[in-house]
């Protein structure tokens, strides 16, 4: 059993659900799910242009855990308009 996963502060909300190609329909796409600490992270980091160890500090966190987010949630994103596959954000809780 791993460690209970500590509440993150998220301010930031996506513009939208999903982004997806043009021309496709939804049914027709995979689907990859960005969460919501990881869209926060990459809003941080890579929008706001925040040190990941001023990032980590705003969202309640640790640098390390902080780095696992934005890697995740950038490879999600390269895995989306690489492939061709439909980016879903689900709301924050």
């Amino acid at each position: 059993m791993g460690r209970p996963k500590i509440p993150r502060k998220i301010c930031g909300a996506p513009a939208n659900s999903c982004f997806k190609p043009n021309g496709i329909q939804m049914g027709d796409l995979e689907q990859v799910t960005l969460h919501p600490d990881e869209f926060e992270a990459i809003r941080l980091v890579d929008y706001q242009g925040m040190l990941q160890l001023e990032a980590a500090s705003v969202m309640g966190v640790s640098r390390q855990t902080l780095a696992n987010l934005v890697k995740s949630g950038r490879q999600k994103v390269s895995d989306c308009l690489l492939n061709g596959k439909a980016l879903m954000m689900t709301p924050s809780e």
